[in-house]
């Protein structure tokens, strides 16, 4: 399928809800958890990964297993770059950047309130307003219902509401577990082995596994730093007037983002072409070939590996990195 032509009336709105549409994308994912335990909290950025990577596995089997079509088009414009084949070949409900942007935002604000001293009100409404902003993007992009936001909104509130007493159990036993990381392996694995089968191909076993693998290589990574006692981020060396205090945290947190940002990048790139390359010779597939590399035993160790290492690389090697620049 070719793309729709369209003519832009509000440049406002149009470069709004493109923005806000990335705000569930992986850049966004990639770069903001990380920036989470990098820089403000690393009890904070648990909870945010393991709630993220539960709340997206259910939507994307919710989604094939509901089998909820997204809405036609024509008569809707999708303003995606997937094409058309891709797009409407992932179900619609629920909406899963709704789930994750409802996950994320109240996740964050509830693992916040009580450590952190802000308007608890102020929370609340960026958390809103963030959440909004992107259930209304999946709307105005033309990739979902209204009652395929609505739905991913309530799935991933109560999801959140079920999760939120069980939470410092379950953050003591994936720091202190000597099983964790085994299970923290083995479990999205058999999941994705497992993912609901569809008369024809979609993306989604391909995002779940990407985001398992995700949540997997970070969990791996805080049971290791727990055991080890990584170095802790800290601003205690920062005994200076408060001006340059505010400046040099400013600079230290770019820095840090910077190397993080570029090591992770690197590592997925190095990964993606080593775990091919491996399932290639192993297969005897061309890398070029699409149709091999979505086949189950190909994609879900391609995807798995590749992401469970961008995810350990974020939470082991950027902090030795960090360390080693003298960013600690």
């Amino acid at each position: 399928g070719c793309a729709q032509k369209y003519i832009v009336k509000n440049y406002f709105y149009y470069y709004l809800f493109k923005f806000s549409a990335a705000l569930g994308e992986e850049i966004f994912y990639i770069t903001f958890l990380p920036f989470i335990y990098w820089n403000i909290d690393h009890s904070v950025s648990r909870r945010m990964v393991i709630v993220w990577s539960i709340v997206m596995y259910i939507g994307q089997v919710s989604k094939d297993i509901l089998k909820w079509p997204r809405p036609l088009s024509p008569p809707v414009v999708k303003l995606e770059a997937r094409t058309n084949a891709e797009t409407n070949a992932e179900y619609g409900m629920p909406s899963t950047h709704a789930m994750a942007a409802t996950a994320i935002s109240f996740s964050l604000l509830t693992a916040t309130a009580n450590h952190y001293k802000y308007p608890f009100e102020l929370g609340l409404v960026a958390a809103l307003v963030f959440s909004a902003l992107v259930c209304l993007s999946r709307l105005y992009t033309g990739m979902h219902t209204v009652l395929d936001v609505i739905g991913g909104a309530l799935i991933s509130a109560v999801l959140l509401v079920l999760l939120y007493p069980a939470w410092d159990t379950i953050d003591h036993l994936l720091l202190t577990s000597p099983f964790c990381p085994l299970v923290s392996i083995v479990v999205p694995l058999i999941l994705c082995y497992n993912y609901p089968k569809l008369d024809y191909y979609s993306p989604t076993r391909a995002d779940t596994t990407t985001i398992l693998g995700a949540g997997a290589g970070a969990t791996v990574g805080f049971w290791l730093n727990n055991q080890y006692t990584a170095p802790a981020y800290t601003s205690e060396n920062f005994q200076l007037g408060l001006s340059l205090v505010i400046s040099k945290m400013v600079v230290v947190v770019l820095a840090r983002s910077f190397v993080g940002i570029l090591a992770v990048l690197l590592t997925r790139q190095l990964m993606k072409s080593v775990v091919l390359g491996v399932l290639g010779y192993r297969y005897k597939f061309p890398i070029g070939d699409l149709e091999a590399r979505r086949r189950l035993e190909v994609e879900v160790p391609y995807k798995f590996i590749t992401y469970s290492s961008v995810g350990f690389s974020a939470t082991v090697i950027v902090p030795w990195l960090h360390e080693l620049l003298g960013l600690m």
